[in-house]
């Protein structure tokens, strides 16, 4: 069951800066939604997006006011769970065969490209699956992608 919402709590919305749906900080709440949201990557605040622009929303069985965004979705329980068995075997697969000496320890001042090994402190051992800018990297890790910064100064 997920948390309940509250402000100074942590929630999925799409960004309209990094133009992902990425973790955000509840800044403020409207009738026990999100409403004000800060972008945990680029800290830029913005309205709450459960979803990316032109995207169709999942559909909810009733009142708006018990959906809550989370990374699992909102689908019944045994596609969470396929969901979550097909992201491992993606990360699995792309880790497949690579030595534990090519992984290189996650650090904000590196500069990564597509197929790097990153082993992070918190997320574990990850592969880089694309560059979204100069500062950003998209990372694959065993749980779930996350974005996360590079060549910072």
């Amino acid at each position: 069951m997920p948390k309940p919402l509250r402000v100074a709590g942590e929630v999925d919305s799409w960004c309209t800066r990094c133009r992902l749906v990425l973790n955000h900080r509840i800044v403020s709440m409207k009738e026990g939604k999100a409403y004000q949201v800060e972008c945990l990557t680029c800290r830029a605040t913005h309205l709450w997006r459960a979803h990316a622009p032109g995207e169709k929303p999942a559909a909810s069985g009733g009142g708006g006011s018990s959906r809550t965004a989370s990374s699992a979705g909102s689908g019944p329980k045994s596609t969470r769970v396929t969901a979550a068995m097909r992201q491992e075997q993606v990360w699995e697969k792309a880790i497949a065969g690579r030595s534990v000496h090519d992984f290189k320890p996650y650090n904000v001042t590196a500069l990564f490209k597509e197929g790097d090994l990153v082993r992070h402190k918190k997320f574990g051992d990850g592969v880089v699956t694309r560059i979204i800018d100069a500062h950003k990297v998209e990372v694959l890790f065993k749980d779930e992608p996350k974005t996360l910064a590079q060549g910072m100064t």
